[in-house]
């Protein structure tokens, strides 16, 4: 347990990666990481992230609660959903995600954002 409190904002992350039409704001606190992505109308990471990745499909699982707007899911089984405002959800390896509509998609990252969009 923590001896001291400690608080970071991702106003001033420890570390911003960008990639095409989004960005990854990561901040460690307690030794763990979060991430904070911020993805852009048009992104979608087979096209903006997966020639950062090498890899013909996400293999960054996520746990991750989704701020503002719509993201599109494909699961490498051919499941695919759709996540709004409010949900949390449990990605795991081998997806494709893309954002809907014009609004940008927000999300908070627990799990998987560490290595995520990293060159």
């Amino acid at each position: 347990m923590a001896s001291r409190a400690e608080f970071k904002s991702f106003d001033a992350p420890d570390e911003l990666r960008t990639f095409g039409h989004g960005r990854a704001e990561l901040v460690t606190v307690a030794k763990g990481t979060i991430g904070r992505l911020i993805l852009e109308p048009g992104w979608r990471w087979s096209v903006d992230v997966k020639p950062l990745a090498g890899t013909e499909w996400c293999e960054a699982p996520h746990f991750q609660y989704l701020v503002s707007g719509r993201l599109h899911v494909k699961m490498a089984d051919g499941d695919e959903f759709d996540l709004r405002p409010g949900d949390v959800s449990n990605l795991p390896a081998k997806h494709d995600a893309w954002v809907v509509g014009h609004e940008p998609v927000v999300l908070v990252d627990w799990f998987g954002a560490v290595n995520y969009a990293r060159k």
